[in-house]
């Protein structure tokens, strides 16, 4: 085949994959690309107005708005904390349920299948069943507090008493979500480590501790890194979690989050400032797009290290 020949079968061979490549493209720019450079757009509009689509001025004032909106403020220091809390736990906590599953015969397939089924439940369903749990009514202090209790320690409500007791039942609640799928995840990238490594470390009589830090452990490492990356993702967008517990007045028990808050300027009792809404995404897109690198460029210095 001549030069020319070569060139327009590669011509071609491109043009046939950016054909292939079109939909997901146009999906991209369509519905991801274009609503964030139009939200970015409205964040310093002051004043917009959905309905006449006017606004009277354009600056940095609905930033300035936003960070010093106690409301705000509040959401961040809520959600920061489901993230330092809920991320690490959730992840160490699975890691251990995925080795004892990876160290059993018998029944393992049954006791994978009962660790995920918080996984596929309604997300409002477990969380009407945690306020049942966890609340003190007039009737009942809850099965909660009946433990509690039993060890001599006086009833909290966990749903409209202090604020710690909310958080931590929020942050119970976001671990008991998640785990499932981390779960799912790293018992999968248990059973794709080569039993080679295994048996050569049992000939060398390396003690299981050792095994696990030294083989297990880097050979699983791209997918912790990975639901830590995710996990710290979902716990920045957290909301439906705090609703399911609290109700949808958040703001009323100081238990709303960042993705609330952009919700309730957009569509509840504060509603009807999309400018506001906006600011607050495009900061909450920093933060989480800020995490991101750092974790991808702690992921790739460790892979390299190892």
């Amino acid at each position: 085949m001549t030069k020319s020949g070569v060139r327009k079968e590669g011509i071609k061979g491109t043009l046939t994959g950016w054909l292939y490549l079109a939909p997901a493209l146009a999906f991209l720019i369509f519905f991801m690309v274009y609503p964030l450079i139009d939200v970015f757009i409205y964040s310093f509009e002051e004043g917009y107005n959905s309905a006449s689509q006017t606004y009277f001025g354009i600056g940095g004032y609905n930033y300035s708005y936003v960070l010093r909106d106690p409301y705000f403020l509040q959401a961040v220091k809520n959600t920061f904390i489901l993230v330092i809390f809920t991320v690490p736990i959730s992840t160490v906590l699975a890691l251990l349920i995925a080795l004892a599953l990876n160290s059993i015969d018998k029944l393992k397939k049954l006791f994978q299948t009962i660790y995920f089924l918080p996984y596929v439940t309604n997300t409002l369903a477990v969380g009407l069943v945690f306020m049942i749990l966890f609340r003190k009514t007039p009737y009942t202090d809850g099965l909660i507090n009946l433990l509690i209790k039993a060890f001599g320690m006086s009833a909290v409500d966990f749903i409209e008493g202090p604020y710690w007791a909310k958080m931590l039942v929020l942050c119970i609640y976001v671990i008991w979500i998640v785990m499932p799928f981390k779960i799912l995840i790293l018992t999968s990238a248990l059973a794709s480590v080569n039993p080679v490594y295994y048996k050569a470390a049992r000939i060398d009589g390396t003690s299981k501790p050792r095994i696990f830090f030294r083989i297990t452990l880097p050979m699983i490492s791209p997918m912790i890194f990975y639901l830590v990356i995710t996990g710290f993702i979902g716990a920045f967008k957290a909301y439906s979690d705090a609703v399911a517990i609290f109700g949808v007045d958040l703001n009323a028990a100081g238990m709303n989050t960042m993705v609330g808050y952009v919700y309730d300027m957009l569509y509840g009792d504060g509603g009807g400032y999309p400018s506001y809404a906006s600011a607050a995404a495009i900061i909450l897109f920093a933060i989480v797009l800020t995490i991101t690198v750092i974790n991808l460029i702690v992921s790739k210095k460790t892979s390299q290290k190892g």
